[in-house]
């Protein structure tokens, strides 16, 4: 919990003893578990709108693999490198000059998804 240990814990609540006096350290305390009933409530209420809004997929969600900590980010490169198909062997385009390339052009992307170009991304040597 926060890297606290319990002898860390102990010596924090002694403190606040301390501090607060036993006068008012029923109010300080009765205050406090109020606030964390409110904490839980809060969480539990969280969770319940995120399982009526998903609906049955919430149950089947392992939270466990969403963990942050659990990334590594070499084990994400090496999984992204090993899962990939291989890519197709391009070949070079012939080199155009100005005057011969046809008026109207289809946009690159779209010759990407058709699978009309299959050469290296174009380049403009006059926009260096």
């Amino acid at each position: 919990m926060f890297g606290l240990t319990p002898e860390k814990v102990l010596l924090i609540a002694v403190i606040a003893v301390l501090i607060v006096g036993p006068e008012r350290l029923p109010l300080y305390a009765s205050r406090f578990a109020q606030f964390i009933r409110w904490l839980r409530d809060l969480a539990r209420g969280a969770q319940d709108r995120m399982r009526e809004e998903m609906g049955p997929e919430f149950d089947e969600v392992d939270w466990k693999k969403l963990d942050p900590r659990q990334y590594d980010p070499r084990r994400i490169i090496k999984e992204a490198l090993l899962d990939d198909e291989p890519a197709p062997v391009l070949s070079a385009p012939s080199v155009r000059t100005r005057a011969e390339k046809p008026a109207v052009q289809q946009s690159h992307r779209s010759r990407l998804e058709s699978g009309e170009y299959s050469g290296p991304p174009p380049f403009d040597a006059e926009s260096t």
